[in-house]
């Protein structure tokens, strides 16, 4: 079983810049890429949001371009995903379904999934109408109606930054009041562009073939149904880190998001975390790519204080 300077576990912006770097440090890195290899921007059709791409750029050619200079400097690939891993004794020791791997440092970059709804059409129309990240693709609605599904902080966070782009913005709620802190829901409440559609579930999500165009709703009081039209379709009802594989090993918060610092060390010497699987603030493409910047960075100081 070889040794390995540094496995990195996750091939999503994070992981994949952390390969750049660690690889041009002359780590060769291991990278595990998983079953979902190149993270949550292979079901984004338009990236106009990352800075050199000024004519915007497809998620999946995105990251094929980051996997083509990870392993131009030498980054080495594992496809599938990582089984188990044992942090406890030196070297760390990775498991997927093929082999086991050992490893001087580790770098989680393993990311997270937006909740889905699991309603006809969602999948369908992913990254055409149906969308996970207002920031992201707020711009694409421009003077069109937009619904957010949601009632917490993430959902009227969403949906207030939309007014800026959509003509109208519904959010559709299954309760008649809003979970989200009170400075925010007064804030939504009060904002002339914002429809609240209350005691409301979203039934099934209706579109031509290649763009949403409605979406079925169904009021949870009265039991009757209604269509409303909308360009885009928000789905605004948190975040799962995919931190399963970390339980009972690596610190995490109540919802699962893996715990660092200072810097991107976890409590255990040489376990560095970078990206999503940490950051449930940003959830950009960018500060994830900046977080595997910083992870390969510390794991290398890390490893030359080691000798």
């Amino acid at each position: 079983m070889n040794e390995n300077d540094v496995i990195i576990i996750g091939s999503g912006p994070a992981g994949l810049t952390a390969a750049i770097y660690c690889a041009r440090a002359n780590l060769n890195p291991l990278v595990i890429e998983g079953l979902g290899a190149g993270g949550q921007l292979m079901n984004t059709t338009d990236v106009e949001n990352y800075p050199g791409f000024p004519e915007g750029v497809q998620g999946p050619e995105m990251m094929e371009l980051f996997k083509k200079q990870a392993e131009r400097f030498g980054s080495r690939f594992v496809t599938g995903d990582a089984t188990k891993v044992d942090f406890s004794s030196r070297p760390f020791r990775v498991w997927t379904d093929e082999e086991e791997q050992a490893a001087r440092t580790v770098i989680v970059a393993t990311g997270a999934t937006p909740r889905g709804l699991g309603v006809t059409g969602e999948k369908e129309y992913a990254g055409r109408g149906v969308s996970y990240c207002a920031t992201c693709d707020g711009f694409f609605f421009r003077d069109q109606e937009i619904v957010v599904v949601g009632g917490g902080d993430t959902a009227i966070e969403e949906a207030l930054f939309l007014t800026r782009f959509g003509s109208r913005v519904s959010v559709v709620h299954r309760r008649d009041a809003l979970r989200a802190s009170k400075i925010m829901a007064d804030r939504a409440l009060a904002n002339e562009k914002i429809e609240m559609v209350w005691d409301s579930v979203v039934e099934e999500v209706i579109g031509d073939g290649t763009r949403v165009g409605s979406i079925r709703l169904r009021n949870v009081k009265s039991d009757a149904t209604s269509e409303r039209p909308c360009a885009g379709f928000f789905v605004a009802i948190g975040h799962e880190p995919t931190t399963s594989l970390f339980r009972g090993v690596l610190a995490m918060d109540e919802q699962g998001y893996l715990k660092v610092g200072p810097g991107s060390a976890t409590e255990i010497p040489g376990v560095f975390v970078a990206g999503d699987v940490h950051d449930h603030t940003y959830r950009q493409a960018v500060t994830a790519a900046g977080a595997g910047c910083k992870a390969a960075i510390d794991c290398e100081r890390w490893l030359e204080a080691q000798g």
